[in-house]
């Protein structure tokens, strides 16, 4: 019965082929006993060259590529000694041909940036495909994406002047040594400035073990070159002002994931004067996308209608409607609770289960959603589950865990085709 829910075209030997290479390695594992307050620890991964979207799941084998800028003065993202793979190339390298897809989509984008008053609806459909690399065109749409930039390119300059100066001003207010003299620094009152001091100490030495840790294949992120040595310092800037302005949540471990992808795109952007405003840009971009998801990240809600847990019983269902049969043999026969794999897919927004030039594809998707970036979020996991279906049919408890902390090498392009056909699914 359940069988014949399964949709033709998830039948394809395409969606069930078992990698060739799965050499990930992931120093981070979920126990039943996981919570909220112990995100993910920085994963070294071997790096895929980003694939191009496409459609059709028999343009599997259509020659992946990028385009570059050659402006792009902070590019150094992967030490290529740091794998193994046989396709070391430095996933920003210039490759020797570009795919037509991603010139016509980057000729579209540029267009819809250059009117006076941007489309938001076109801007999602073209970017929700992928944004190619190079021109500063992710880093832009972005910004607008995450509502940072309005519609309106006139109010473009005075928006950006206003936040900037606010972000300087924050710094300057909740950086400095609040400690003054006058109270006994074994005052434990609640308003106590030493209580703060101490509270405020405690977080600041976890945000900066957790930016030292911060993608340590990368050099744009890790090392002790100036360059690696001032991003981890704007990390660390960034995460700070954040905690103090949000008492109630704070700084909670793994946010350092979510802030990286946007600082990178941002840094990277060929516009010097948008490269030098990144920490500024990245910080309100980082608390607007963290708007739809920090309840994740607190513990108090976790038993409620919007905490974590109520996230994952969705995914749970998600994938009961789509696939019965794999739903029921992960959650039933195996007892694989979603928790112990989705919990982190989910907190992290997926970028500790692909290589980085992946996950900034799958962010092109989710922040593409007029809809927020959850519901892409639940399709994109579904999808993953799917994808691997074969595999987990056949597996018992030991072998479906490790495979789904552990999740293969995969085509991304074809990872959103799936997760855009469960969207049409559900809407038939």
């Amino acid at each position: 019965m359940a069988k014949e829910r399964i949709p033709n075209w998830l039948n394809s030997s395409l969606w069930s082929t078992t990698p060739t290479v799965d050499d990930r390695l992931h120093c981070f594992s979920l126990s039943p006993t996981t919570t909220t307050t112990t995100a993910a620890a920085a994963v070294s991964e071997p790096i895929v060259q980003p694939t191009v979207p496409v459609s059709p799941p028999a343009a599997a084998s259509r020659p992946q590529s990028t385009v570059t800028s050659q402006k792009y003065e902070f590019r150094d993202p992967i030490d290529k000694n740091s794998n193994n793979n046989s396709n070391d190339n430095d996933q920003n390298a210039s490759p020797s041909g570009v795919s037509p897809d991603d010139i016509s989509r980057q000729a579209q984008l540029l267009a819809e940036l250059s009117k006076k008053v941007v489309n938001f609806r076109e801007l999602r459909r073209i970017a929700s495909q992928g944004i190619p690399d190079g021109a500063g065109i992710r880093s832009t749409v972005w910004k607008l994406l995450l509502g940072y930039l309005p519609p309106d390119h006139l109010q473009w300059s005075s928006e950006l002047a206003k936040k900037r100066s606010e972000y300087k001003q924050f710094k300057e207010e909740l950086l400095m040594n609040p400690v003054t003299h006058g109270e006994h620094p074994l005052s434990l009152g609640e308003s106590s400035i030493w209580n703060q001091f101490f509270q405020d100490t405690e977080i600041i030495e976890q945000i900066d073990r957790d930016v030292k840790r911060t993608h340590p294949d990368m050099h744009f992120f890790s090392g002790d070159s100036p360059l690696a040595k001032s991003n981890q310092d704007a990390l660390k800037d960034i995460l700070v002002v954040f905690a103090k302005l949000n008492p109630g949540i704070r700084y909670v471990q793994g946010m350092n994931e979510i802030l990286a992808p946007l600082f990178y795109v941002f840094r990277n952007d060929p516009d010097e004067e948008m490269a030098a405003a990144a920490e500024a840009d990245s910080f309100f971009c980082f608390v607007e996308l963290l708007s739809g998801f920090r309840d994740h990240f607190c513990k108090q809600l976790d038993n409620s209608t919007v905490g974590i847990r109520s996230t994952i019983s969705r995914l749970s269902q998600f994938l009961k409607e789509h696939d019965e049969e794999l739903w029921r043999h992960l959650e039933i026969t195996t007892k694989v609770n979603p928790q112990f794999y989705a919990f982190r897919w989910i907190t992290l927004l997926l970028t500790q289960e692909f290589n980085f030039a992946d996950s900034l594809h799958i962010w092109d998707t989710l922040l593409s959603d007029p809809e927020g970036p959850l519901e892409t979020l639940l399709r994109v996991c579904c999808a993953m589950l799917i994808l691997v279906r074969t595999r987990l049919l056949a597996g018992d408890f030991t072998s479906n865990l490790k495979l789904l902390q552990n999740y293969p090498s995969s085509n991304i392009s074809h990872l959103l085709y799936v997760a855009n056909k469960l969207r049409s699914q559900a809407s038939n």
